[in-house]
């Protein structure tokens, strides 16, 4: 059924194009779901071009930073990170990996992290791809060593001498138990095992002996000798961590709501081993993924939505900064999260000003800010006022390169008139449906637009 093959697009990727659409009709949902695995079984990793940085790095090993060579890493990297967040935001409308790479965004708002050196965000970056789809205890078990993390939560300056609770604390309250699940003496004990954890200043894991603190601890009613890998091994011992994990999975996926029964069925494939891929297979496989309630019902992140309009009408912004101040404006900047709990999506995404300028973007972005008229003599001369309004406020931020012959070339067998469903992940309201019968349907570009402008499509 297409509307199945459209959803699981929209919610694993960003939306299927016409013919891709047509083609996997004719394939069984396992057909389908399996592709999906195949095509994402390989990992590209994102890189830009860090050499320079690399090379001061390589000169000054073993010796302290100093100031003058700290001060040209910091803007050079500042420069690095903007063209990392362009070139993540160009590889989620074009991979062909999409679920490795829906599945980073994913895990970037769970393990959340950010840091101001370049060949450490994006080290961790790839970290989170690699282990997207994986075993999630190599995964905890990588993140907890990864350069931009010990930095982020503190874990660099936690030695056996004076123990640094943040990312113990964190590892079982963000990452793998949710809060409730653990007592402080825990978080007292679990931090005595991560002393020693540091890294050199190519972002490499460096394990200071000295450091650390070789005492037995007792955690989770066990005592031992506890090192951070033994710690994370108890952890997942713990069925709670499979619920939390599914639970986050679940409704970023599959509704918002969640799901108790759904739930507990993954959580009992996902604590067997652990397994990511497993998980999500079955996930997309259950029949209640699919069900009506579940389609249309999650309102878009800034990214989703950004995205969304690239993978169908491919936009290149002519000075990336541009596109980092529509994702500030919008509330999510790539590499940029709030703070250790990432965001909280759902409806926080939509405000009464980010509700405006999402509704104003397609037109600004992809049409000069033009919007098509209604029929003659339905001209709402208010709405035009807004318009000219938002235009000359915005107008002059954005300047992009729209390729619409890829949309025509795309949805060259579509009738103007059956585009809805191939752009809008539910149904429209009477009041839009008036709105839109009111239009004057000049061309499919046009009415594109103006459905990119509805507040419907800012579901998915």
């Amino acid at each position: 059924m297409k509307k199945h093959i459209q959803h699981l697009y929209r919610r694993i990727g960003f939306g299927i194009l016409p013919s891709e659409l047509d083609k996997l009709s004719e394939n069984s949902r396992k057909e389908i779901v399996s592709g999906l695995f195949k095509a994402s079984s390989v990992m590209s990793p994102l890189e830009v071009d860090a050499s320079e940085i690399k090379a001061a790095f390589s000169e000054m090993m073993g010796k302290k930073l100093d100031s003058q060579t700290r001060m040209k890493v910091q803007k050079i990297s500042r420069q690095k990170q903007i063209e990392l967040n362009v070139a993540w935001i160009d590889r989620l409308s074009t991979s062909k990996e999409i679920l490795r790479e829906k599945l980073t965004l994913f895990w970037a708002n769970h393990f959340v992290c950010e840091d101001n050196n370049i060949l450490y965000i994006q080290k961790f970056n790839n970290t989170l791809r690699k282990h997207a789809l994986g075993n999630f205890k190599d995964f905890v078990n990588a993140i907890s060593k990864e350069a931009a993390m010990t930095k982020y939560l503190n874990t660099k300056q936690n030695r056996k001498q004076k123990p640094n609770e943040n990312f113990a604390r964190e590892l079982m309250e963000l990452f793998t138990l949710g809060e409730g699940h653990y007592t402080e003496a825990d978080i007292k004990e679990s931090a005595k095992a991560f002393t020693g954890y540091s890294h050199n200043l190519r972002g490499e894991f460096v394990f200071r002996k000295r450091a650390h603190d070789y005492g037995d601890k007792t955690f989770f009613g066990k005592t031992g000798n506890f090192n951070g890998e033994d710690i994370i091994d108890i952890i997942l011992e713990n069925k709670q961590c499979a619920k939390f994990i599914c639970g986050k999975l679940y409704r970023y996926f599959v509704n918002e709501n969640g799901n108790d029964k759904h739930i507990n069925e993954l959580v009992d494939v996902f604590y067997k081993d652990y397994d990511i891929e497993n998980v999500m297979r079955h996930m997309l496989m259950a029949d209640w993924f699919y069900d009506e309630n579940n389609v249309g019902n999650k309102i878009k992140s800034p990214i989703e939505f950004l995205v969304g309009m690239k993978t169908l009408v491919p936009t290149d912004f002519k000075k990336p900064r541009q596109l980092m101040y529509i994702q500030r404006l919008l509330g999510q900047t790539l590499l940029d999260p709030p703070n250790v709990a990432g965001w909280k999506g759902g409806r926080s995404w939509i405000d009464s000003n980010t509700i405006v300028l999402r509704l104003r973007l397609p037109s600004l972005l992809l049409n000069g800010a033009y919007i098509s008229k209604t029929k003659e003599g339905q001209i709402d001369t208010q709405m035009e006022m807004k318009k000219e309004l938002f235009k000359k406020r915005y107008g002059k931020r954005f300047t992009t390169e729209t390729n619409w012959a890829y949309f025509t070339q795309q949805f060259k067998s579509v009738k103007i008139d059956e585009l809805a469903p191939h752009i809008l992940a539910c149904g429209v309201s009477p009041e839009a449906k008036s709105y839109l019968n009111a239009l004057e349907k000049v061309s499919k570009q046009e009415y594109c637009i103006q459905l990119m402008s509805l507040p419907e499509y800012q579901m998915c």
